[in-house]
């Protein structure tokens, strides 16, 4: 956890000369897509709740002031559960990655104070604790090889934004996104294991002094 706030620290006031400041905080439901050594797929694995936090800044980059740019750190927790009839085997999976993210916010519509976004980013995400529990095995997935440390994903969603101050918005957010965490076709064990998640939370979008920006 300390790593954690320092990595936020340091993307935070590196960033000090930016428009508007963002901070995102909510609930991640995860799903994992696990086909075994054998290519059986799991048909019953389910979702375990984790939490989600993102903070970074945001920047008009139009002139028609609707399409935003957003660059921040994120720290994201991923889990699930499941079990393979076949090999009679239980599976749970509880992984936390730190990273940083791109974004763009495209604005749809306006109606009164509420605006409506349209939002995709993309993010290099690094393992920092995970672990996977095979019956009454329990393995650590930091450092092995036939485990990604390290991911990429896309996120697609939605926001809206409502001012609650000359500068400053509070926002709720969803989004969903997708990732593969093991290396199809692994060499050791052909496994394959693709992760999606499911975001949803609120936040808040401050102004800073020097910015011009719409709400």
């Amino acid at each position: 956890m300390k790593r954690l706030v320092i990595l936020f620290f340091i993307a935070i006031t590196s960033l000090s000369n930016s428009q508007q400041m963002y901070m995102e905080i909510g609930k991640t439901s995860s799903g994992f897509d696990y086909r075994n050594s054998l290519g059986a797929e799991l048909e019953n694995i389910q979702s375990k709740p984790n939490m989600y936090l993102k903070m970074g800044y945001r920047d008009v980059i139009d002139n028609n002031e609707t399409l935003f740019f957003s660059l921040g750190a994120n720290y994201n927790g991923y889990g699930a559960i499941g079990s393979d009839r076949t090999l009679d085997n239980f599976f749970e999976w509880d992984v936390t990655y730190v990273g940083f993210q791109a974004g763009l916010d495209y604005r749809l519509f306006r109606l009164r104070d509420f605006s409506f976004y349209l939002k995709g980013s993309a993010s290099a995400e690094f393992l920092i604790q995970g672990n996977q529990t095979i019956n009454n095995q329990v393995f650590n997935l930091v450092g092995e090889e036939e485990f990604n440390n390290h991911i990429f994903f896309v996120r697609g969603g939605l926001m809206m934004t409502y001012p609650i101050s000359r500068n400053t918005l509070i926002t709720a957010n969803y989004s969903l996104g997708k990732t593969v965490l093991l290396d199809k076709g692994n060499a050791t064990d052909q496994e394959e294991l693709r992760l999606t998640a499911h975001q949803f939370g609120f936040g808040i979008i401050i102004s800073l002094p020097n910015c011009n920006c719409p709400f």
